[in-house]
């Protein structure tokens, strides 16, 4: 806060005299008249009363309007200090507003930057998950076909079998050959269950990872939706 101003100080006027201010009378030195020696000149003169003079009026006047003006300035400049010291009380306070402000907007935005890293992560294994499963749907459908091929030829051997021996029935003499294809077929007909079941077990793992995958994938969909939802500070 400013010092407090000093009211100026008021030089007292003292009131001059007519004895300071009216010249002293000049005695004549010419001859006077005769004294008149009679009782009525012996008696003192009559005092005339002394007039103020206008200097002194005007000067007792502006030390009066000296004085309030100096009263007046003084407490222009205290109301002004007063005001100067509320302006920057404020302007303090307005300064630590914006300080916290900035903070709060930093914050905000480092976890804008987060969440934008989050969703990007997100996106990314999503897309992973989307092509793993793709992936896992392109192997199940080709173990499907393998697998219809596999009964094809199951089916074939046993058609075969049932020929070979609907044929060593009505042909006696061709039993040992037939016996031999029925070995053949059989070892064929036993090695294509074999292969079967190995297929259907392959069939069975890829559905099983086909269903972990639509469930990552789901939770991944979730996750980037709940990111999306989480509103943005400004």
């Amino acid at each position: 806060m400013a010092d407090t101003p000093v009211p100026f100080p008021i030089k007292t006027v003292v009131p001059a005299t007519n004895a300071a201010i009216s010249p002293a009378p000049v005695t004549s030195r010419t001859k006077s008249a005769p004294r008149n020696t009679s009782p009525a000149d012996s008696e003192d003169p009559v005092p005339t009363p002394a007039k103020i003079s206008p200097l002194i009026l005007v000067l007792g006047a502006l030390s009066a309007v000296l004085f309030v003006t100096a009263v007046a300035f003084w407490i222009q400049l205290d109301a002004r200090d007063k005001t100067i010291v509320g302006n920057q009380n404020r302007v303090e306070q307005v300064e630590a507003g914006s300080v916290v402000l900035q903070a709060q907007l930093d914050e905000a935005k480092a976890l804008t930057v987060r969440l934008q890293k989050q969703m990007a992560e997100a996106k990314a294994e999503s897309v992973q998950f989307k092509t793993d499963l793709d992936k896992t749907k392109a192997g199940a459908t080709a173990l499907q076909l393998q697998l219809e091929k596999a009964r094809e030829i199951s089916t074939d051997f046993q058609t075969h079998m049932e020929e070979a021996k609907v044929a060593s029935l009505k042909h006696q003499g061709e039993v040992e050959l037939a016996q031999a294809q029925t070995a053949v077929m059989q070892a064929q007909l036993t090695k294509a269950k074999a292969d079967t079941v190995d297929l259907q077990a392959q069939l069975a793992e890829a559905k099983t990872l086909t269903a972990e995958l639509k469930e990552k994938l789901e939770k991944a969909e979730n996750d980037i939706a709940l990111l999306k939802k989480i509103p943005a500070k400004k």
